[in-house]
């Protein structure tokens, strides 16, 4: 059955590609990149972020969404985001622990207030490019978190917060495919993503 969609984009070859699928299978998908940071254009020649909180990382998202023919929005998340996300990274890391702020983002910004916003315009779900799967135990009803496919890029261990609630909502349409095979579909569609580098960095740290 075809669904109202929302569409974490977040400027990279996978979420991009998640995007393709969804409107592939004739759901009706709205983009949205969060902007976590100081709106500004990428300094000529200067150091390019590399990440999905990068400033160049809305333009890609909106050349995507204008080749798939779906509606884009970039939405300011900077306080929350420097309140929820990197407050509690900086706590963290003072007290001698190992901060992960993925996780907290992925709980409380993509699946969080994302979701919010997303059940706002009467959306039946929020989807990314995390490579990881869902299903839902036919005896007990619960929404169960699976590895992706493809082992080497699998991310369930940074979504493991998420409640049954947000797993129920939530949508990885690239969790059954391997890293290849995502970059050989953005290059079929002539995605401008198709090539991005993968971020290896904490988002917020340039």
């Amino acid at each position: 059955m075809a669904e109202r969609i929302v569409v974490g984009m977040s400027g990279g070859v996978d979420s991009s590609v998640a995007a393709a699928l969804l409107v592939e299978q004739g759901h009706e998908v709205v983009g949205v990149t969060l902007r976590v940071w100081p709106g500004r254009e990428p300094e000529e020649g200067g150091k390019r972020f590399g990440s999905c909180c990068a400033p160049e990382a809305a333009h890609d998202a909106r050349e995507v969404a204008r080749r798939l023919g779906i509606p884009y929005y970039l939405l300011n998340s900077e306080r929350e985001f420097d309140e929820t996300v990197v407050e509690r990274f900086a706590l963290e890391y003072r007290a001698g622990r190992t901060p992960v702020p993925c996780v907290v983002c992925n709980q409380k910004v993509k699946f969080g207030s994302l979701l919010h916003r997303a059940r706002a315009w009467e959306a039946a779900a929020v989807a990314t490019g995390h490579y990881a799967r869902i299903t839902r135990d036919e005896r007990t009803g619960r929404m169960l978190l699976w590895r992706g496919r493809d082992e080497r890029k699998d991310q369930s261990d940074f979504l493991w917060p998420l409640t049954q609630a947000q797993l129920a909502a939530a949508r990885f349409p690239v969790g059954d495919m391997t890293k290849d095979a995502v970059r050989d579909r953005a290059r079929a569609l002539g995605l401008v993503t198709a090539d991005t580098p993968e971020s290896q960095e904490i988002c917020f740290i340039p």
